[in-house]
């Protein structure tokens, strides 16, 4: 995908509409949890105010149900993006309307101004044509900096592209088209991809796609069940899907005729119940005990895994190898994590594709030891899939 950038464009003077991904986590007293969805931003922000635009922010924040509501405000954003960039940052009532274009059109150059959230409107998520031109007619050029949306047809994301001559990408979304488009087009090899998570039917198409691409594929999470009981293999309690047997053997029969190396645990921890107070111990695949769930790769599987991310040039992670969440099941998940970073300083690629997997890493605490880190969960696994994201298709080229 290549896509024209902020670099691309003169901003100078000019009122830049900037949709950015502040769907960020709040407590009780509406403080921000983790702003990393801000800092990630600060590269495009930065750039427009320094070369004298007059920077429009939108987002969405949670899910207010296209209503009005006070507990969804992106004020705490606009807050904390103040002290980032140490300059006021004003947000307004609306979205859009007279009184927002009149706010706007007093802006001077190196202004910021944060409209509120977007999804305070229906027609944002229905991606209305009307609500598009309207918000595409607050700037001049448009920049879409939200990877975590682009994989969404919404108004602010796709609909607003048709009303706007210049539409770019900013920083953020250049970067993750840089590391993931690379490893899915020209990886280093070998290229191992690890896949998590509990459900193959989460992660068939990313397998799929992955196996035109890769050299080895690690398995873990939940799914590896299924993978088993295809198998014959006795399960315990574990969690399997019993509609996706076929499937998963002929997964492993796509992959020995392609040559590709698909690795499953030799043995797993099991408990006798998820909690937090459940002990676990390790069992060989071949001697899964009636009444056990499966809720990690155990210690033998864990070197196995260390030595094939060890041995490779390009890594994806994408899903835990457990119950990660609970600190008892979080061993397998975290020594993943640290094999990844350990990878990372002896010159791989080392790509982490969002969600749980980005929670694992900033658990481990090896978030600035890892290539690239995904801002989005369910973007980058649509990506990874093969899929076209509409906010980045939209985009000129």
């Amino acid at each position: 995908m290549k896509k024209k950038t902020l670099s691309d464009i003169a901003i100078q003077g000019k009122r830049v509409l900037m949709r950015v991904d502040f769907n960020v986590p709040l407590d009780e007293n509406k403080k921000i949890t983790d702003d990393k969805r801000i800092v990630e931003s600060l590269p495009s922000i930065r750039k427009v105010i320094e070369n004298g635009g007059r920077l429009i922010l939108m987002s969405h924040l949670g899910r207010p149900k296209g209503k009005v509501n006070p507990d969804y405000s992106l004020a705490p954003a606009a807050s904390r993006l103040s002290e980032l960039i140490d300059a006021p940052v004003k947000i307004t009532k609306d979205c859009v309307g007279n009184e927002v274009m009149q706010q706007v059109l007093a802006m001077q150059d190196g202004d910021v101004v944060m409209l509120e959230n977007l999804r305070f409107h229906p027609e944002e998520e229905a991606n209305d044509p009307d609500f598009s031109k309207e918000l595409a007619s607050l700037g001049e050029v448009y920049v879409n900096d939200a990877f975590g949306t682009a994989h969404r047809a919404h108004a602010s994301t796709e609909g607003i592209t048709h009303y706007v001559q210049t539409a770019v990408a900013g920083y953020l979304i250049e970067r993750e088209l840089m590391y993931l488009g690379k490893a899915l087009d020209e990886p280093k090899r070998p290229f191992v991809a690890i896949l998590g998570g509990s459900k193959i039917s989460g992660k068939i198409d990313v397998l799929e796609n992955l196996f035109n691409k890769v050299d080895t594929v690690l398995v873990g999470g939940a799914m590896i069940f299924t993978f088993f009981k295809a198998q014959g293999l006795a399960v315990g309690n574990s969690l399997v899907e019993d509609s996706k047997t076929d499937l998963a053997l002929s997964l492993l029969e796509k992959a020995r005729e392609r040559g590709i190396k698909l690795l499953l645990p030799d043995d797993v921890m099991v408990a006798p119940e998820i909690s937090a107070t459940a002990s676990c111990h390790a069992e060989n695949i071949n001697e899964i005990s009636d009444g056990m769930i499966g809720v990690d790769i155990g210690p033998a599987t864990v070197e196995k895994y260390r030595n094939a991310i060890l041995s490779a040039q390009t890594v994806l992670w994408n899903g835990p190898m457990g119950v990660f969440e609970i600190d008892n099941f979080a061993a397998g998940t975290m020594a993943v994590a640290h094999a990844l970073a350990d990878a990372t300083e002896k010159g791989a690629i080392t790509i982490v594709g969002g969600g749980d997997s980005a929670a694992a890493i900033a658990k481990a605490g090896l978030s600035s030891e890892i290539t690239h880190i995904s801002t989005g969960g369910g973007a980058s696994l649509e990506f990874l899939e093969g899929k076209d994201l509409p906010g980045i298709s939209a985009l000129n080229d």
